[in-house]
C-alpha cells in the first residue's frame, strides 16, 4: 500500500514509528501538498463569487495547475521513501574483501545521489506552490486570505525540510559535478521561497484586524 494512500491516522503511525523511512523527506513532500491544496481551495471559494468574475479565468488556471502540484508531491511522499530504501539496502551489501568493499561504496554514493532527487524535485514543486498562493493574492475571496497565508507556509515550510534533506545527502557524495549541478539551483529556490512566502505572510498578517 503506497503511503499516499493511507489515512491521516495511519501515516501518522508509520512517520513516528521507529523506522527511519517514512520521514522528514516524506513529511516534506506532504507539507506541499497541503500546500498546493489550499491553493485549489482558495481558488474554488472564488470562482463561484460574482465579486472575482474578473479573476475567475486566471484563477481557475491556478487552480488547474495546484491539482497537478498535489499530485506530484503526494506521488512524492513515496518516492523519498523508496531512495532511502535503496540506500539503507546498500548498508546490507557484504564488505568482507576489498572487492566488496568497493562495490558497496559505489553502489552508496550512486544511492545517495539517487536519494537527492525527490527532495530536490520536492523543492521545485513546492516552491511553485508558493509562486502560485503569490499570483493568487488580491485576487481570492478575502474571507480565505488566512489559508492563503498557510498555503504560502505550507509551501515554505517543504522547501525548506526537503532542502535539509538535498543537503546531507550531498553532503556524503563525492561527485563534484553532480553537486555543482544541483546546488545552486537549490540555494536559488530556497531563497525564492522564503522571499515569496515572506511577502505574502506579511501583507496577509498585516490584513487581518488585530483581536
Amino acid at each position: 500500500m503506497l503511503l499516499r494512500d493511507h489515512t491521516l491516522t495511519q501515516f501518522t503511525e508509520v512517520l513516528s514509528s521507529g523506522t527511519p523511512a517514512p520521514g522528514g523527506g516524506a513529511a516534506a513532500a506532504l507539507s506541499g501538498a497541503l500546500a498546493a491544496s489550499l491553493v485549489a481551495m482558495t481558488g474554488a471559494l472564488t470562482v463561484t463569487k460574482e465579486k472575482y468574475k474578473e479573476y475567475h479565468a486566471e484563477i481557475q488556471g491556478i487552480m488547474d495547475r495546484a491539482d497537478q502540484l498535489r499530485e506530484n508531491l503526494l506521488a512524492g511522499v513515496d518516492e523519498d521513501t523508496e531512495a532511502y530504501g535503496r540506500v539503507a539496502a546498500v548498508f546490507k551489501m557484504p564488505k568482507a574483501d576489498p572487492g566488496q568493499k568497493a562495490s558497496r561504496a559505489e553502489a552508496m554514493q550512486e544511492a545517495l545521489k539517487g536519494a537527492a532527487i525527490p527532495p530536490l524535485e520536492a523543492m521545485r514543486l513546492a516552491l511553485a506552490c508558493v509562486e502560485l498562493a503569490y499570483r493568487s493574492y488580491g485576487k481570492i475571496n478575502a474571507s480565505c486570505a488566512s489559508d492563503l497565508g498557510v498555503a504560502a507556509l505550507c509551501g515554505l515550510a517543504c522547501v525548506k525540510s526537503a532542502w535539509l534533506n538535498v543537503k546531507i545527502n550531498l553532503a556524503s557524495v563525492r561527485d563534484k559535478e553532480f553537486i555543482d549541478k544541483i546546488l545552486p539551483e537549490a540555494c536559488d529556490m530556497l531563497d525564492k521561497a522564503e522571499k515569496l512566502a515572506g511577502e505574502i505572510y506579511q501583507k496577509i498578517e498585516a490584513e487581518i484586524p488585530q483581536p
